[in-house]
């Protein structure tokens, strides 16, 4: 008899964003009462970005936008700790849902991978078992054997994933950040121009708001999630560009991933400038003025940047002066964001 966690697919699954390669007959259709759009939130996960880094790494042709990325990154892959996690993201499809399945606002590098290194081994179990039933020849072999011993897989796992995120991801985190934070402001100016419909509407061409529920076109997978008191969480992408995917299974809060909006090959650059950037103001208040995409608090921003809230503090008072940040008092809580001379200075005015 097959286990129950090698049965029907079910997580976190992806779709063509390109409608001529794929028909899409069906649709996960997130449906929200009428009490809990309230719920609707917005996430980051760099354990998804990550992911999705390594199909790049595996299958280049198939993203453009990530070339200028590929390029500055190719030399220093490590090969090992690559081919490790290839066996279980592999090029496309299903991806392990421990792997992304935590998306929350200020979600930093090193909180995901410490929580992967804390995934319960049935769940590492569950999950390979759907690579599994993916898997052909060498690799499903190689699976198998991961299943047998899901702690060990899961702390392989792990060094493999925080060796290709120091080698790829690490310098190229604070652009990615600032552009997941700038099309989730993009997001919620929307949703307050037009209401949570008309933001749905343009997260993705396969993505739409019909009756109070989320509807996004698959290939594959049909299913009908009920959100009531729980909420989805939107979560945009820049190394995911040609792929949507939702996870759905619980305990995970009901979550969709789209590409962020209007990305070029150009994105990189944005790396660069903060680099100029730091020669001009310092690397502290660089970095602080980096990580303000969104409005933050003091403490938030400390987070963001690693950095401690009094020197925080300290930069964020040189660069108000500086006509950079802007601050505003909300309730008990002072939000700062950039102004439009400090976003002209990190190169998005």
């Amino acid at each position: 008899m097959t286990p129950d966690w090698l049965s029907a697919p079910t997580g976190l699954y992806c779709f063509d964003m390109d409608r001529k390669s794929a028909r899409f007959h069906r649709s996960a259709r997130f449906h929200i009462g009428a009490d809990d759009v309230s719920a609707i939130r917005f996430g980051v996960s760099p354990g998804h970005e990550l992911a999705h880094a390594v199909r790049v790494l595996l299958t280049p042709q198939r993203h453009p936008l990530q070339w200028g990325w590929l390029r500055s990154v190719r030399a220093s892959v490590p090969g090992a700790a690559l081919d490790r996690l290839a066996v279980v993201i592999r090029e496309e499809g299903y991806l392990p849902d421990f792997l992304t399945s935590a998306p929350t606002w200020d979600m930093t590098p090193r909180e995901e991978f410490e929580r992967l290194r804390g995934v319960p081994p049935d769940a590492v179990r569950a999950d390979l078992g759907k690579v599994l039933v993916r898997s052909e020849g060498r690799a499903r072999a190689l699976v198998a054997g991961m299943i047998e011993q899901p702690e060990r897989a899961r702390d392989m796992i792990a060094d493999a994933w925080d060796q290709v995120w120091q080698a790829t991801m690490a310098a190229h985190w604070p652009q990615i950040r600032r552009l997941l934070g700038a099309d989730i402001d993009l997001r919620m100016r929307r949703m307050g121009a037009g209401g949570v419909g008309a933001m749905v509407a343009t997260l993705h061409e396969t993505v739409r708001w019909r009756r109070n529920s989320i509807e996004v076109s698959l290939r594959l997978h049909d299913e009908d999630v009920r959100c009531e008191g729980s909420g989805v969480v939107l979560v945009p992408s820049v190394m995911g560009t040609a792929r949507c995917a939702v996870l759905t299974e619980p305990p995970v809060q009901p979550t969709l991933f789209y590409p962020v909006d209007g990305l070029a090959e150009t994105w990189i650059r944005g790396a660069a400038a903060e680099e100029a950037l730091a020669d001009l103001l310092g690397s502290g208040r660089a970095r602080v003025l980096a990580c303000l995409d969104g409005p933050r608090t003091t403490s938030e921003a400390g987070r963001a940047c690693a950095m401690a809230v009094s020197t925080v503090s300290h930069h964020l008072a040189v660069l108000r002066r500086s006509g950079l940040v802007h601050a505003r008092r909300e309730g008990n809580r002072v939000l700062h964001t950039r102004t439009p001379l400090g976003e002209a200075l990190l190169g998005r005015g």
